[in-house]
């Protein structure tokens, strides 16, 4: 049977519009994410001015994150949010491996509302993984890890921080 999503009235119905019932829409995202090694800033302004879009930047110093003082001004995680889809980038560590053209990771991210489905994602791609690190509080206050999974694809799991 055909069902269509009401988005704003969070409402599901059949395509005659009846039994329709009130629903919780997750908000879990999956994007994109390039790495790069210490020329993310030069990648994200240049895609900023092809796509267009908002564009924030947070270096490893904002968040007292840099294992040394050159990496201080270096990405720690860039978002370009641009009409119609959101690309996201960051600098490898010099401590961290970085092979270039292996360098796309794949981020799951949403609100502390869907935390136990991303959770179970974690979970999941968990089984059989290299867990480069533990899903765990980070120093921008959400949860967040980053595996490997078996079959050689890099994840990223960001849980938002309750809302106060």
């Amino acid at each position: 049977m055909l069902r269509r999503i009401d988005i704003a009235a969070r409402k599901v119905s059949s395509p005659s519009g009846r039994h329709g019932r009130t629903v919780r829409r997750m908000t879990v995202i999956l994007n994109p994410y390039l790495n790069f090694r210490s020329n993310a800033r030069e990648a994200i302004e240049f895609y900023h001015s092809v796509f267009g879009g908002e564009l924030t930047v947070q270096t490893f110093g904002d968040f007292q994150s840099a294992q040394s003082p050159e990496e201080e001004s270096l990405v720690m995680h860039a978002q370009l949010t641009a009409p119609a889809f959101t690309l996201m980038a960051g600098d490898v560590p010099a401590s961290m491996p970085y092979e270039r053209g292996n360098d796309i990771s794949v981020s799951l991210s949403g609100p502390n509302e869907d935390e136990a489905a991303l959770r179970r994602y974690w979970d999941g791609l968990s089984e059989g993984a290299e867990i480069v690190e533990p899903l765990a509080s980070a120093p921008w206050g959400d949860t967040f890890g980053i595996l490997t999974d078996r079959f050689g694809v890099r994840w990223l799991v960001n849980i938002a921080a309750p809302v106060t």
